[in-house]
């Protein structure tokens, strides 16, 4: 087929005039879905700035392709997974295949997935059901013996997680070499100290924006789950506070 220049315009015109409507979707759904700065997991690290650039751009460019379509699953839900795609916003889309990413049940799923029981066959699942509940993250109240690594309740997911896990771990081995020399073998958080942690960290969450962002912090990503703002911020006076705690005789623990 031979064009003439005029045919090629008015394709060059539509084009772009498409191309412009599918950039005013797209940054209409990013636009709204951008939470402020520092709210959720940022990446840091060197020509951080940059990398958030190069990724934006990418997206943008494959956003732009004639083959994707954006779908702001906040304004037309998920409906339906169909033999040949799936429903949204009552739109049906044909797919020739489905990748599931569906995100991750941070910082308590893989507890409360394991049929833990404490005192009176209660499961760690049954306790935590209004949201997690922990003495320094470590520990919880009716569950003796049981230590959570970076559990909720610790700065965990908002530091570097290898010091951090580190400091957990040589907390639990100096505290289990403590009852080996006072010859007891079992320790459990008290629920009066658990109660105090708990209100501890949801008011030093409260002066800050964490809990206004529907991120993994608080289980947003998670239907049904509670919206609990579960880390703890700040680890210095966290490392002091696990410090205090065992300078005044591992106080909030009982042991026997």
């Amino acid at each position: 087929m031979t064009w003439k220049i005029g045919n090629r315009s008015q394709l060059a015109i539509a084009t772009n005039k498409r191309r412009r409507l599918k950039r005013q979707t797209i940054d209409r759904v990013l636009r709204a879905a951008r939470p402020l700065r520092g709210i959720r997991r940022m990446m840091f690290g060197h020509n951080q700035w940059l990398a958030l650039a190069h990724r934006r751009l990418r997206c943008i460019v494959s956003f732009n392709r004639p083959n994707v379509t954006l779908i702001d699953l906040n304004g037309a839900p998920l409906e339906e997974i169909t033999r040949d795609g799936l429903i949204a916003g009552g739109k049906t889309y044909q797919l020739d295949a489905i990748i599931y990413a569906i995100g991750f049940d941070a910082m308590t799923g893989a507890l409360t997935r394991i049929d833990i029981r404490g005192k009176g066959g209660e499961t760690l699942a049954d306790k935590w059901a209004e949201g997690p509940r922990t003495y320094l993250g470590l520990c919880v109240a009716g569950f003796p013996n049981l230590f959570t690594i970076t559990g909720p309740g610790s700065p965990s997911v908002l530091t570097n997680m290898l010091p951090t896990i580190e400091q957990h771990v040589e907390w639990i081995a100096d505290c289990i070499g403590h009852m080996r020399e006072k010859g007891v073998s079992r320790i459990g958080a008290t629920p009066q100290a658990e109660a105090d942690w708990v209100a501890h960290v949801n008011e030093i969450a409260a002066g800050t924006l964490f809990p206004t962002a529907n991120s993994w912090y608080l289980g947003a990503n998670i239907p049904g789950k509670p919206r609990v703002f579960m880390p703890y911020i700040g680890f210095p006076p966290y490392v002091a506070k696990c410090n205090e705690v065992v300078a005044n005789g591992y106080a909030g623990f009982t042991l026997s």
